[in-house]
């Protein structure tokens, strides 16, 4: 009889869920260098609407990906960043970009 992996199981599965999805990828990449606040963010992603953007900005926050600094001010001020977790996934994202360069082009 064949044994046969529970998907919720899998590392693989379990990691591409945290940055997986159409967005959070890009979103990652935006705040790969700088903090940006929520207005910088849109700005770079034209496409996303700002409902689906706060959405994803939530569960990159809830995976610990990325911090949300409130200051406050007014009006108010909210910064959002790669955390240590997040940036641990640089390296990783970098060495997808050139695995498609070396093999899609």
């Amino acid at each position: 009889m064949e044994n046969k992996l529970d998907h919720a199981d899998c590392p693989i599965t379990e990691t591409i869920a945290m940055f997986g999805g159409r967005w959070k990828v890009t979103i990652l990449r935006v705040l790969f260098k700088n903090t940006r606040r929520f207005g910088e963010i849109q700005v770079r992603i034209p496409s996303i609407s700002k409902k689906v953007l706060t959405e994803q900005l939530r569960e990159l926050e809830a995976d610990g990906l990325i911090s949300r600094k409130q200051y406050k001010e007014l009006p108010p001020r909210v910064e959002y960043a790669l955390t240590d977790f997040g940036k641990s996934l640089c390296p990783l994202l970098i060495d997808i970009v050139a695995w498609k360069r070396k093999n899609i082009g």
